[in-house]
């Protein structure tokens, strides 16, 4: 499989060349970015490390090099400020997404071509793929809670003092601040959170906020996410090369699972070569389904404001 990376020279990019390089199931990819000269540095440096890595073919390009791409991952955009929320980036970003958009359709991808929009606002942009991208709507889809999920689950880990390999748990709706934790399914081991020692209503919370908050503390901290950013990509990219139907909290254009239309969000989603196979309505408390259905109003709203 032959991935392009959009903004491959940044962070994120870079983190998730890095991730399909050590475990991703890819054979060629693509670096793009506005500083040309990072992503030819990205590039070598992973390069360097393929000796003790994978033999994935690695290079900086233009969008011409796009070629025959079986997806294209778009990171590119403008770093969220320390205090900004992923929304509030909406004004800075939604004219960079759309040249980007207008440039990947002049180019030639595989017929059964992919975009994964990382870019934030997320869930804003990848409706914006779907209705401008020209791809099927199944075949455009967002890292969406993928990341929160990650780091939510750490934590519940951590907490508990348990394998994180062991939490099973999600956050789905908005990649933002109106997040939801569905503690109605969280298990550890298949025991769930609930009956674990060391539960409380009080702890989970704190959790919760600690998870809700991470993003800007990596910003605050670091200037910003990478290493789990990318895993998480890797994560999706594995689950599409391979054909796992694996289920995974991505952002897709929503039709009607728990009464929610017309907008991306998150919500388990199976995936598979051809993209989305289909979004799971899952079984959630009737303060959790609010949750959601308030999520969804908020971004409905914001979309409504860019279609405009």
């Amino acid at each position: 499989m032959k991935v392009g990376i959009i903004g491959g020279g940044g962070r994120v990019g870079s983190n998730a060349a890095f991730a399909l390089q050590m475990i991703g199931a890819v054979s060629e990819i693509v670096l793009l970015d506005v500083n040309r000269e990072a992503a030819e540095g990205e590039a070598l440096d992973l390069r360097h490390g393929a000796s003790m890595s994978q033999p994935i073919r690695i290079y900086a390009g233009e969008y011409a090099d796009l070629q025959g791409a079986h997806m294209v991952i778009i990171t590119a955009g403008l770093r969220r400020k320390p205090d900004e929320s992923r929304l509030e980036l909406i004004n800075r970003n939604v004219g960079l997404f759309r040249d980007i958009l207008g440039e990947v359709k002049k180019v030639s991808l595989a017929p059964d071509a992919i975009i994964l929009v990382v870019s934030n606002p997320v869930d804003v942009l990848t409706y914006l793929a779907v209705k401008e991208s020209g791809l099927p709507e199944e075949r455009v889809l967002g890292l969406g809670t993928v990341l929160d999920t990650c780091r939510f689950r750490s934590f519940i880990s951590e907490y508990f003092k348990v394998a994180a390999t062991d939490v099973d748990a999600l956050i789905l709706g908005e990649h933002g601040d109106s997040m939801v934790p569905i503690w109605s399914c969280a298990t550890i081991a298949g025991v769930p959170v609930r009956d674990y020692p060391g539960y409380s209503p009080e702890a989970m919370d704190a959790v919760f906020e600690q998870t809700r908050r991470s993003g800007a503390e990596a910003i605050r901290l670091k200037g910003g996410a990478g290493y789990a950013v990318g895993v998480s990509i890797a994560q999706v990219v594995n689950a599409i090369a391979l054909n796992t139907h694996q289920v995974l909290p991505v952002s897709t254009l929503q039709k009607g699972a728990l009464g929610i239309s017309d907008v991306c969000f998150s919500l388990p989603t199976q995936l598979g070569r051809g993209g989305i196979e289909q979004v799971i309505s899952i079984s959630v408390s009737e303060g959790e389904l609010h949750a959601l259905q308030e999520s969804a109003r908020v971004l409905k709203e914001t979309i409504q404001k860019v279609m405009a």
